[in-house]
């Protein structure tokens, strides 16, 4: 089984009143000292710092192949991979455009994760996805099953969201 993993409100939350950083006010996010010094390319993701590395283990213990479903693309595994401790994942490769999504409200990705899948069981965990995306998988994607399962930007992966994946997965 497949699980394609956003990182931008997924991993890394964003967007929450009072998340200014580590001078911040109350309730701003927590932030991560790394065990080894950052990777340049880490200098292009200033927030990287808010991403939970114990999310690694909790990810890796879904028992699912993890690929990388993110516009960070290679920067994933040089950046987040190892601040997770996760070996380096396949990377999904997007098409310059989705015109047609425009169009039918789907979100971007929707259309190549399917594709990408090849109908094998898939989760995809997003904070931008819709109920069109879902409808839209529902439909066709075939024969193996699929959950899109929609994160709070603000919270990222929760303790109630890895519930859900958790059962959905055993089911």
């Amino acid at each position: 089984m497949l699980l394609f993993l956003d990182v931008d409100g997924t991993l890394l939350p964003f967007g929450a009143a009072g998340a200014a950083g580590a001078s911040g006010p109350v309730g701003a996010y927590p932030l991560y000292e790394p065990a080894f010094p950052w990777p340049a390319e880490a200098a292009g993701h200033p927030l990287l710092a808010r991403v939970d590395p114990a999310l690694g283990a909790r990810l890796a213990s879904l028992g699912c192949e993890l690929v990388w479903a993110t516009t960070w693309m290679d920067d994933a595994n040089t950046c987040l991979a190892p601040w997770l401790g996760l070996p380096p994942l396949p990377v999904v490769d997007w098409p310059d455009a989705d015109d047609e999504g425009r169009t039918t409200g789907l979100h971007w990705k929707t259309r190549p994760l399917v594709s990408w899948a090849a109908g094998r069981d898939f989760v995809w965990v997003d904070d931008e996805v819709t109920d069109a995306d879902r409808a839209w998988v529902a439909g066709q994607h075939y024969p193996g099953r699929a959950l899109v399962h929609r994160v709070e930007a603000q919270r990222g992966l929760t303790e109630e969201d890895f519930a859900v994946l958790e059962e959905w997965i055993r089911g």
